[in-house]
Protein backbone atom coordinates (compact mmCIF):
# COMPACT_ATOMS: atom_id res chain seq x y z
CA UNK A 1 0.00 0.00 0.00
CA UNK A 2 1.55 3.31 -0.97
CA UNK A 3 0.83 5.83 1.92
CA UNK A 4 1.48 9.70 1.17
CA UNK A 5 0.77 11.08 4.69
CA UNK A 6 2.83 12.99 6.48
CA UNK A 7 5.18 11.86 8.66
CA UNK A 8 4.15 12.27 11.99
CA UNK A 9 5.62 14.73 14.19
CA UNK A 10 8.66 14.40 16.86
CA UNK A 11 7.42 15.41 20.18
CA UNK A 12 9.20 17.80 21.79
CA UNK A 13 9.80 16.57 25.82
CA UNK A 14 8.85 13.67 27.58
CA UNK A 15 7.10 15.88 30.60
CA UNK A 16 5.12 13.09 32.22
CA UNK A 17 8.41 11.59 32.46
CA UNK A 18 10.76 14.60 33.21
CA UNK A 19 7.63 15.98 36.14
CA UNK A 20 6.28 12.78 37.26
CA UNK A 21 4.89 14.56 40.51
CA UNK A 22 3.11 16.84 37.89
CA UNK A 23 2.27 14.16 35.72
CA UNK A 24 0.68 11.94 38.97
CA UNK A 25 -1.07 14.80 40.96
CA UNK A 26 -2.88 14.84 37.27
CA UNK A 27 -3.92 11.87 37.19
CA UNK A 28 -5.02 11.94 41.20
CA UNK A 29 -6.79 15.25 40.19
CA UNK A 30 -8.81 13.73 37.08
CA UNK A 31 -9.68 10.84 39.05
CA UNK A 32 -11.09 13.08 41.67
CA UNK A 33 -12.88 15.15 39.20
CA UNK A 34 -14.95 12.61 37.22
CA UNK A 35 -15.72 10.68 40.27
CA UNK A 36 -18.68 12.41 40.15
CA UNK A 37 -19.88 12.72 35.94
CA UNK A 38 -21.49 10.60 34.15
CA UNK A 39 -19.04 8.52 32.22
CA UNK A 40 -21.18 9.42 29.02
CA UNK A 41 -21.06 13.48 29.56
CA UNK A 42 -17.39 13.35 30.70
CA UNK A 43 -16.08 11.95 27.69
CA UNK A 44 -18.16 14.20 25.75
CA UNK A 45 -16.85 17.04 27.63
CA UNK A 46 -13.60 15.80 26.68
CA UNK A 47 -13.94 15.30 23.53
CA UNK A 48 -15.14 18.60 22.82
CA UNK A 49 -12.41 20.86 25.12
CA UNK A 50 -9.95 19.19 23.20
CA UNK A 51 -11.60 20.34 20.06
CA UNK A 52 -11.71 23.99 20.93
CA UNK A 53 -8.17 23.57 22.30
CA UNK A 54 -6.89 22.04 18.96
CA UNK A 55 -5.53 19.08 20.78
CA UNK A 56 -5.06 16.15 18.42
CA UNK A 57 -3.70 13.64 21.15
CA UNK A 58 -6.85 13.69 23.21
CA UNK A 59 -8.91 14.28 20.62
CA UNK A 60 -7.75 10.68 19.68
CA UNK A 61 -8.07 9.34 23.09
CA UNK A 62 -11.40 10.46 24.43
CA UNK A 63 -13.06 9.55 20.71
CA UNK A 64 -11.33 6.52 20.64
CA UNK A 65 -12.27 5.54 24.38
CA UNK A 66 -16.06 6.74 23.60
CA UNK A 67 -16.30 4.88 20.91
CA UNK A 68 -15.17 2.01 22.70
CA UNK A 69 -17.83 2.88 25.38
CA UNK A 70 -20.59 2.55 22.73
CA UNK A 71 -21.07 6.16 22.06
CA UNK A 72 -22.42 7.12 18.16
CA UNK A 73 -19.76 8.24 15.40
CA UNK A 74 -22.67 10.35 14.76
CA UNK A 75 -22.44 12.12 18.05
CA UNK A 76 -18.78 12.42 18.26
CA UNK A 77 -18.93 13.79 14.14
CA UNK A 78 -22.05 16.31 15.22
CA UNK A 79 -19.44 17.73 18.24
CA UNK A 80 -17.97 20.32 16.74
CA UNK A 81 -21.38 21.67 15.59
CA UNK A 82 -23.25 21.41 18.80
CA UNK A 83 -25.34 24.23 18.58
CA UNK A 84 -26.57 23.34 15.86
CA UNK A 85 -26.77 19.35 15.92
CA UNK A 86 -28.87 19.91 19.86
CA UNK A 87 -31.49 17.19 18.47
CA UNK A 88 -28.37 14.52 18.58
CA UNK A 89 -28.16 15.21 22.23
CA UNK A 90 -29.93 15.34 25.93
CA UNK A 91 -30.46 18.59 27.40
CA UNK A 92 -28.64 17.27 30.34
CA UNK A 93 -25.88 16.94 27.53
CA UNK A 94 -26.20 20.26 25.95
CA UNK A 95 -26.01 21.99 29.29
CA UNK A 96 -22.61 20.01 30.11
CA UNK A 97 -21.15 21.12 26.35
CA UNK A 98 -21.88 25.07 27.25
CA UNK A 99 -20.86 24.82 29.69
CA UNK A 100 -17.62 23.25 28.32
CA UNK A 101 -17.11 26.35 26.18
CA UNK A 102 -17.73 28.77 28.47
CA UNK A 103 -14.68 27.55 30.95
CA UNK A 104 -12.65 26.69 27.97
CA UNK A 105 -12.61 29.69 25.84
CA UNK A 106 -11.68 32.59 28.32
CA UNK A 107 -10.69 34.86 25.64
CA UNK A 108 -14.22 35.96 25.44
CA UNK A 109 -14.54 36.59 28.84
CA UNK A 110 -15.51 34.99 32.09
CA UNK A 111 -18.32 32.06 32.23
CA UNK A 112 -21.82 34.01 31.44
CA UNK A 113 -24.46 33.39 34.20
CA UNK A 114 -26.92 32.45 31.72
CA UNK A 115 -24.38 29.50 30.90
CA UNK A 116 -24.36 28.61 34.59
CA UNK A 117 -27.69 29.13 35.83
CA UNK A 118 -28.79 26.66 32.59
CA UNK A 119 -26.23 24.12 34.21
CA UNK A 120 -27.59 24.66 37.46
CA UNK A 121 -31.20 23.31 36.34
CA UNK A 122 -29.79 19.65 35.42
CA UNK A 123 -27.05 19.22 37.79
CA UNK A 124 -27.14 19.20 41.07
CA UNK A 125 -24.47 21.27 43.24
CA UNK A 126 -22.13 18.31 43.46
CA UNK A 127 -22.59 17.40 39.76
CA UNK A 128 -21.53 20.74 38.91
CA UNK A 129 -18.70 21.19 41.22
CA UNK A 130 -17.52 17.70 39.72
CA UNK A 131 -18.10 18.98 35.85
CA UNK A 132 -16.57 22.02 36.22
CA UNK A 133 -13.56 20.03 37.32
CA UNK A 134 -13.48 17.57 34.54
CA UNK A 135 -13.57 20.59 32.43
CA UNK A 136 -10.60 22.08 33.87
CA UNK A 137 -8.93 19.16 33.97
CA UNK A 138 -8.66 18.07 30.39
CA UNK A 139 -8.06 21.60 29.67
CA UNK A 140 -5.21 21.09 31.79
CA UNK A 141 -4.17 17.81 30.09
CA UNK A 142 -4.81 19.56 27.08
CA UNK A 143 -2.55 21.95 27.37
CA UNK A 144 0.48 19.60 28.36
CA UNK A 145 -0.34 17.73 24.96
CA UNK A 146 -0.14 20.55 22.87
CA UNK A 147 2.97 22.54 24.79
CA UNK A 148 5.05 19.11 24.29
CA UNK A 149 3.47 17.83 20.53
CA UNK A 150 2.10 14.07 21.99
CA UNK A 151 1.70 12.39 19.12
CA UNK A 152 -1.86 11.21 18.27
CA UNK A 153 -2.77 8.28 16.43
CA UNK A 154 -1.02 5.20 18.85
CA UNK A 155 -3.64 5.42 21.44
CA UNK A 156 -6.13 2.16 22.22
CA UNK A 157 -8.98 1.85 24.51
CA UNK A 158 -7.64 0.53 27.89
CA UNK A 159 -4.34 1.62 27.14
CA UNK A 160 -2.34 2.15 30.82
CA UNK A 161 0.51 4.63 29.96
CA UNK A 162 -0.48 8.68 29.88
CA UNK A 163 -3.85 7.51 29.76
CA UNK A 164 -6.03 10.47 31.51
Amino acid sequence: MNDNRNPEHTPRLAWAELAPDVYKAMVRLDAAARRGVDPVILELVRIRASQLNHCAYCLDMHSKDALAAGESVDRIIQLSAWEESRHFYTAREIAALELTDAVTVLTEGFVPDAVHERAAKVFDGTELAHLIAAITVINGWNRFAVSTRMVAGHYAPGQVSHRH
